[in-house]
């Protein structure tokens, strides 16, 4: 009997969650399986991975094949590299305390990767929003010049009007200034 590690479709339609199931190579993709190692989520940003990594490198150990996508989470989630080390100390090339610090040294590593990763995704976001932000500023000014440049007069009529203004204070300040010399005279002699 050939077993593989593979995915199996659950969810609703384009809303897919997968089940990491170990299942018989002649069994249905959503059909009997025999365990089930995990879940695997591709619909967020990251994708969220939840596995039992030790019943995946027992499963691995046993000869169970991993399909093209289950071997691709598996290397992520680190299922392979510990497999890879279990080898060694089955063959006596190193031992126990050895793999582990390996295995634990890649894991750091890889939560850092996935800190950096995660701050500059946020960091992209951030600035994709500030720059939408930006963009809608530009916007609305520019709809605040058009809605006042098409509220405010003419620029013709407001000339026109201060020169209307002009020309009749020049004709009050005239005739202020022949009323004035008139009758100061008059003022005069009266005294």
């Amino acid at each position: 009997m050939a077993v593989k590690i593979r995915l199996a479709r659950r969810g609703r339609k384009k809303k897919a969650i997968y089940d990491i199931v170990v299942a018989d190579a002649r069994a249905p993709r959503d059909g009997r399986f025999i365990e089930k190692l995990g879940i695997y989520n591709p619909g967020t940003n990251p994708a969220f991975i939840v596995l039992e990594s030790d019943k995946a490198v027992d499963w691995l150990l046993k000869g169970a094949q991993p399909t093209d996508t289950a071997r691709s989470i598996l290397q992520h989630e680190g299922v392979m590299l510990k497999k890879h080390l279990q080898v060694g100390v089955i063959k006596g090339a190193i031992t126990q305390e050895v793999a582990d610090a390996r295995f634990e040294e890649w894991k750091g590593s890889k939560t850092d990767r996935k800190a950096t990763a995660a701050d500059s995704l946020s960091q992209k976001k951030e600035t994709e929003r500030s720059a939408k932000l930006e963009a809608e500023r530009k916007v609305n000014q520019t709809r605040a010049e058009a809605i006042a440049k098409k509220n405010a007069p003419p620029v013709e009529e407001v000339v026109v009007a201060e020169t209307a203004e002009a020309e009749v204070t020049d004709e009050v300040s005239d005739a202020v200034d022949t009323t004035d010399g008139a009758e100061a005279p008059a003022e005069e002699s009266a005294e």
